[in-house]
């Protein structure tokens, strides 16, 4: 019997830039439910970057970040005859989409010291120069599915 398909959400575009990205990453930003919180730390980052750039439309440097942070393969076990290999299997482009958001959030979280929106707005511009914690975590996941490509035929 086959797995029932996953429900997808309906997201709405966020208010200020009227981006359907924008407005998950804002989601996925969020804890407990604080929305608001979570709107003032990613817009304060969207500024931020607009002034140490000297950008007018900070989602270009937003959506350049989610485009390298994003991997194209990935390992998943796969077990075949009491072994466990990792087979190297290609990302769908939403979970690109949700990996990097995830990565980039998660390495703005770890550093510490200052506001979360300017540690933010340093991840997602490092990020889109192909820098940065979240596209260190990309490479090394290509490089594990490199190292693992002979096991690429147990993928189905």
């Amino acid at each position: 019997m086959r797995r029932p398909h996953k429900k997808i959400n309906n997201i709405t575009e966020d208010r200020v830039y009227n981006s359907k990205k924008v407005s998950q990453f804002i989601n996925y930003i969020m804890l407990d439910g604080k929305k608001n919180t979570a709107e003032k730390i990613v817009y304060g980052a969207m500024d931020i970057i607009k002034d140490k750039e000297g950008v007018k439309e900070p989602l270009a440097i937003f959506e350049e970040a989610l485009r390298q942070a994003g991997p194209e393969l990935e390992v998943k076990s796969r077990r075949v005859g009491g072994a466990n290999y990792q087979v190297p299997v290609p990302v769908k482009v939403e979970r690109q989409l949700s990996l990097a958001m995830r990565w980039i959030i998660d390495s703005a979280r770890s550093g510490k010291g200052s506001a979360m929106s300017e540690r933010l707005a340093a991840e997602l511009i490092l990020a889109s120069k192909g820098e940065g914690t979240a596209v260190t975590k990309k490479i090394n996941t290509h490089k594990m599915a490199e190292a693992n490509k002979a096991f690429a035929h147990f993928a189905w």
